[in-house]
């Protein structure tokens, strides 16, 4: 039997296994997927899968068994490859097939030639995706996402290295440093943390780096075979990580741009490929008519596979949220061929029953973040468990964007609270609008034909903080009221729906759109309000700021619903308040009261709603609304 090492390390030699015992018979195909799946689900398997997320390309194995979390940047044509093929020995005659899936280039043994009129060559098609890390992951997410690795890798002493087949470029250390790495795995990846954040000590807030694949500021990596520089395309500036051509062999139909994925397959990071391209351009610049594709699209379609390695896709899920803290299948359809059913059952039901204190604690602590104001901290807990749960028509159902009116006059109360935001959430990124990231940033995404992909804007993750400093910008504008963000094909104009949490930080009323405005009431000034900001987050362990981050992430793919008595309850109900006040009380309060009885609900644990709920709901927008006359009584029209 195959041992661990056989199909980490070398899945080549598994498939060639499979595919000699089953050839000409096609179910070899759907043989190797079952085999591999199996294997994932024995002894937490995937932890032992080395990802391109956590270790540098060179640290690992060409052709070995990978994972890489990602999302989808672009999607490049299809393409046809050899999936089976026969060689030929021009002495002996004798004949060998070989299988061409999984691999870039046909490979054939000594004295063996590819018979391309062979009626055993099958051509199959296979789909190209450019992907790249979830942009504006968080550091504390990439830092639990393998927690076993390394120690796997000193236990089975099946230490993943740099190949002997290749050397890479690479930064070079001492002999002592690479020694203590040898000895120590996880400093290895310890040395490769960079500090991500400003400011105090905080849990979590390092940021691994990529040594082959770190992207500078422009996202460009200078590559000897390419000039000038190639663009990696990362969605926001300053990101880093390998960007990878994902290939795609089966179901490809039901991925889509900006979908984030997590697949499992064989590392190409052949030289051949450089070679190849290399001569496909320079015969293409010989004889134009040779290739339909220009310059520009071959280098990048076809980059050196050392800066942008391929995967060849065994296994490939869609994933229902970037929480590596909780269990990967949650809903029921998907735990059904989920290996950890009762266990991801069991993790949940345990943690509901403990909601009630975490969401005690979690007020607490964000009560004090925002200077003592506890109305403004229940908005925000409620904005950070809303999502999109359906559409009507072009109405993004359950979008909450909160607008933060009221804050402090200098940036630094804002930077400090998406400091807080960052270490609770799986992604986010602070878009500061400021005249120079205006007039310097492109927001939309635009296609390139010259290169025939989709150039990123400033793409947003699932968590954006943005706070005034321009005129509203309709892009954003777009994104926030319609949860769709524009695509420039420079003859049309196309819309791809997005489920992106916003909020908004403003002195006063914010000129972008949103669905609710909490003015902040501090109830204490700090005096050093950095220190004040660092003290909160050292004070809190890293157990509770788990919690806090599986019970935001957790509320938010629970399914909520009304039933029939209490939905004709919250109709009678809002026709008396119309008789009471009908000059302010409208549609889009009913509305805005319903969002807000539906993720406090959720926010208690309780998927349907109650009448404590709903009158608990009313009386928070109560508050909220009289705060905002108050304000607009001292400062005139200004809300």
């Amino acid at each position: 039997m195959p041992c661990v090492a056989d199909w980490l390390n070398n899945p080549f030699g598994i498939v060639q296994g499979i595919f000699a015992q089953n050839v000409p018979n096609s179910d070899w195909e759907k043989k190797v997927t079952e085999y591999f799946k199996e294997k994932l689900k024995e002894n937490n398997a995937t932890n032992w899968v080395p990802s391109l997320n956590d270790v540098p390309v060179h640290y690992l194995k060409p052709n070995s068994l990978v994972k890489f979390r990602c999302m989808v940047q672009d999607m490049f044509d299809p393409e046809f490859y050899m999936g089976v093929y026969e060689t030929v020995d021009p002495n002996t005659k004798a004949r060998v097939l070989h299988f061409g899936k999984y691999r870039d280039v046909a490979e054939c043994g000594p004295q063996q030639e590819i018979d391309l009129n062979s009626s055993q060559t099958v051509t199959s098609e296979r789909q190209t995706f450019y992907c790249v890390p979830v942009p504006g992951e968080s550091a504390w997410s990439m830092v639990v996402l393998n927690p076993q690795f390394y120690a796997y890798i000193s236990a089975s002493q099946a230490r993943v290295s740099p190949s002997t087949s290749y050397t890479p470029s690479r930064h070079k250390r001492s002999y002592e440093e690479d020694e203590d790495m040898d000895l120590h795995p996880s400093k290895q990846k310890e040395q490769h943390m960079g500090n991500s954040c400003s400011g105090g000590d905080i849990h979590g807030c390092v940021e691994p780096k990529r040594l082959e694949t770190e992207a500078s500021a422009g996202h460009h990596l200078i590559s000897p075979n390419c000039s000038p520089p190639l663009d990696l395309n990362f969605p926001l500036p300053g990101e880093k990580g390998p960007a990878c051509l994902v290939k795609v062999y089966e179901s490809w139909d039901s991925f889509k741009v900006n979908d984030v994925l997590e697949v499992y397959g064989i590392l190409s990071v052949d030289p051949v490929l450089s070679i190849v391209n290399n001569e496909e351009r320079d015969s293409s610049a010989l004889d134009p008519m040779e290739c339909m594709d220009t310059a520009e699209e071959q280098r990048v379609h076809s980059p050196p596979a050392s800066l942008v390695p391929r995967i060849h896709v065994i296994l490939a899920q869609k994933l229902q949220h970037i929480n590596p803290l909780l269990p990967a299948c949650l809903n029921e359809e998907e735990s059904k061929t989920c290996e950890y059913l009762n266990l991801t059952s069991l993790f949940v039901s345990n943690f509901m029953s403990e909601l009630s204190p975490v969401r005690a604690e979690l007020l607490g602590f964000l009560t004090h973040a925002l200077l003592g104001d506890s109305l403004a901290a229940e908005y925000l807990i409620l904005h950070l468990i809303s999502t999109v749960y359906a559409r009507r028509d072009v109405l993004p159902l359950g979008k909450f964007t909160v607008n933060l009116s009221g804050c402090p006059r200098n940036s630094i109360f804002t930077e400090h609270i998406y400091r807080i935001i960052q270490q609770l959430v799986p992604a986010s990124y602070l878009l500061q609008m400021t005249i120079e990231n205006m007039n310097h940033s492109r927001f939309i995404p635009h296609k390139d034909y010259a290169a025939n992909r989709l150039v990123s804007g400033v793409q947003l993750s699932e968590f954006v903080l943005a706070f005034l400093g321009v005129h509203n910008v309709t892009a954003l504008g777009n994104l926030i009221t319609w949860q769709k963000v524009d695509y420039d094909f420079n003859y049309h104009q196309m819309e791809f729906p997005c489920n992106i949490n916003v909020l908004i930080t403003s002195e006063g009323r914010s000129l972008l759109p949103s669905d609710c405005q909490v003015h902040l009431q501090p109830q204490i000034i700090p005096p050093n309000m950095e220190e004040y900001m660092n003290s909160l987050l050292t004070a809190v362990l890293p157990s509770v700021l788990n919690k806090f981050r599986i019970y935001l992430s957790l509320l938010r793919l629970l399914d909520y619903s009304i039933s029939d008595e209490v939905t004709k309850a919250v109709e009678e109900d809002f026709v008396e308040m119309r008789k009471n006040d009908p000059e302010s009380i409208t549609a889009d309060d009913l509305h805005r009261t319903l969002l807000v009885a539906r993720f406090l609900s959720l926010s208690a644990g309780q998927t349907t709603l109650s009448r404590e709920r709903w009158l608990r709901a009313k009386q928070l927008e109560a508050l909220r609304k009289t705060r905002l006359q108050q304000q607009k009584c001292v400062n005139g029209n200004e809300l």
